[in-house]
């Protein structure tokens, strides 16, 4: 699944070609994603403008002025772009090209996901007011995301540490991989309950999820099954992991072996020696 560097990268690859350029048509092959793409997305689309290319979480915002246009890229989607100087068999859509954004300029934004699990949505108005988006937790790169906000909001709470990062009303966008990779940097086992973690303890967590993440975006993310970035590149940042994966192999730092078990439905890699 995309998580919030692959996300990231895609937004970055894709803003140069959009920002100040208009929205001359839409192309909706397959309108059966997670939630139906309404019905009049072209007449609402066509001849807008567009301001800006943002990220909230996992979400691509698109800003049209009078409105929004808001895509998660599910499970297994992508962005590519292609430009108008692209040739004729490199236009043609394939079996999972389901959404095109044509600009003004001829280039065509193009949403592939063949699990269709994804989203595409328009939020007149104030988008942070938007169902998805108003009960957001902060962003793992900004001031807010602490060690203070994190130590005040885990008090008593039994709920492992691996767990509470992917709680989106916690913390947006920390995704499973880079959980388990921000762990194993902090020397903090997912197993441990969020409410017995010092405020010591979560500065140095909070010091590894923002350079975990930040390492991922330099890197273009990670490739997963399906993931490419939007000229069509995979990211590499899976060459840097140190734990995720990895179980049944020697720890890097001190050769004991890598476990996985199971948390919330996902799996989780850490060294018992390393992390405690």
């Amino acid at each position: 699944m995309p998580e919030l560097p692959e996300v990231e990268t895609t937004r970055r690859g894709i803003e140069p070609c959009l920002i100040g350029h208009y929205i001359a048509g839409v192309i909706v092959r397959n309108p059966n994603f997670r939630w139906r793409i309404p019905d009049d997305l072209e007449k609402t689309l066509t001849s807008l403008p567009i301001h800006a290319v943002k990220r909230r979480a996992k979400y691509l915002l698109l800003d049209c002025g009078k409105g929004t246009l808001i895509i998660h890229l599910g499970m297994s989607g992508s962005l590519r772009l292609l430009l108008a100087s692209s040739s004729q068999k490199t236009i043609l859509p394939e079996k999972h090209d389901h959404l095109d954004l044509i600009l003004d300029s001829g280039t065509i934004l193009r949403l592939r996901d063949p699990r269709r699990f994804g989203a595409v949505l328009w939020a007149p108005g104030d988008v942070k007011c938007h169902p998805l988006l108003s009960n957001l937790g902060p962003e793992p790169l900004s001031e807010a995301f602490n060690a203070n906000m994190l130590y005040n909001k885990t008090r008593n709470l039994r709920v492992s540490i691996k767990v509470l990062l992917m709680n989106n009303r916690i913390v947006v966008g920390i995704g499973n991989i880079y959980a388990n990779e921000a762990l194993f940097r902090a020397g903090i086992s997912p197993r441990i309950a969020a409410g017995r973690i010092g405020v010591n303890r979560y500065k140095k967590l909070v010091q590894t999820v923002k350079e975990v993440l930040v390492l991922a975006i330099e890197a273009g993310g990670s490739s997963l099954r399906d993931f490419v970035n939007s000229d069509g590149k995979p990211g590499y940042f899976q060459q840097q992991y140190w734990v995720y994966g990895k179980a049944g192999q020697p720890c890097r730092k001190c050769g004991a072996t890598i476990k996985q078990i199971k948390q919330g439905q996902r799996s989780s890699f850490y060294c018992p020696n390393c992390q405690r």
